[in-house]
């Protein structure tokens, strides 16, 4: 079958369209006929040799995909061959046919293509575990996340705005801050120009920050929470150590969690994939949340895909078609 191969680790350039073994599903999986999968700052990291695998996964990037139901294997029931669907992936998107658990397989939401489907799973599953399982994020909350018009980013400021949070977002242009606005940001803050945790502190702190920055913003974010505040951590692109000052975690009675949803076991994907089929599907079919798409691209042109996301210029998502 066509899948993305790498010859060896490096840049984009090490990425071409070739030809791989088929998967076939084993028990408790369904393989499913890509239409379109998604690139993820993950991907890139891969790519690079920082983001292995976890063990058993194949090593064809790509941790999400929209698709039909080509196989079902043994013990899985409440789907048919040629269902339409998308799933949250170990890796695998970035190839014809994948095969998935079946409990990571989701409904595409009603009024979404399949191809804009595609963009969904990852970032869904994301911020559902991170901002609602593990933060507890409540109506008439204050939520930071940072980045905000990125994929993880629009989907935060929707997803929290739907259900009834103050939203504050960072982003670095005057097109990328409009952008945060239109899907509910109550405060879009210009990184170049003013400081997140002035504005935060005026407001009377965060209750919930999702930061992907890592050890850059470490510091600041513990700042810019408030009492009883939390942070989640689920990236590294400002540094993987930094210092933490316990003694202001403790006045605040705050807490900090670092979590990653790649290599969680699979029954707690799909008890994350259950509650976002529950939670958000819903709102993606009322129109209160929708795919941001940057751009749509074939498969063959996954190494200017990986260009577009290093350079950090898109908002939203890319997408890539089979």
């Amino acid at each position: 079958m066509r899948a993305v191969v790498a010859a060896g680790t490096g840049g984009p350039e090490v990425l071409s369209v070739g030809e791989v073994d088929a998967p076939r599903a084993g028990a408790g999986e369904v393989v499913i006929e890509v239409v379109a999968t998604a690139v993820n700052r993950a991907d890139t990291l891969q790519r690079q040799g920082f983001y292995p695998p976890p063990p058993g996964a194949t090593d064809t990037i790509g941790l999400e995909c929209s698709g039909r139901i080509a196989e079902l294997g043994d013990g899985v029931t409440g789907w048919s061959v040629g269902d339409e669907v998308c799933a949250l992936l170990a890796g695998g998107g970035y190839a014809a046919r994948v095969a998935v658990p079946v409990g990571q397989v989701m409904p595409v939401p009603g009024g979404v293509s399949l191809v804009e489907a595609a963009c969904l799973p990852e970032v869904a599953a994301t911020v559902w575990s991170n901002v609602f399982m593990t933060a507890h994020l409540q109506k008439g909350e204050r939520f930071l996340v940072h980045g905000g018009a990125g994929g993880i980013g629009t989907m935060a400021i929707q997803l929290a705005t739907a259900r009834g949070a103050e939203v504050f977002t960072t982003a670095g242009s005057p097109e990328k801050l409009e952008l945060c606005r239109s899907l509910g940001a109550a405060h879009a803050i210009d990184y170049h120009d003013e400081d997140f945790v002035e504005v935060l502190q005026d407001a009377g702190g965060a209750d919930v920050i999702l930061d992907n920055m890592g050890a850059k913003y470490l510091g600041r974010n513990v700042t810019a929470l408030a009492t009883a505040g939390r942070l989640v951590i689920i990236g590294m692109q400002g540094g993987a150590k930094g210092e933490l000052d316990i003694n202001a975690l403790l006045r605040k009675r705050a807490s900090v969690t670092a979590t990653s949803l790649r290599a969680r076991p699979v029954p707690e994907k799909a008890a994350i994939c259950c509650g976002v089929v529950e939670n958000v599907w819903p709102l993606v079919a009322s129109g209160a949340i929708r795919p941001i798409v940057e751009t749509t691209m074939p498969l063959e042109d996954v190494a200017r895909a990986h260009q577009l996301m290093e350079d950090g210029s898109h908002s939203g998502k890319i997408v890539l078609t089979l």
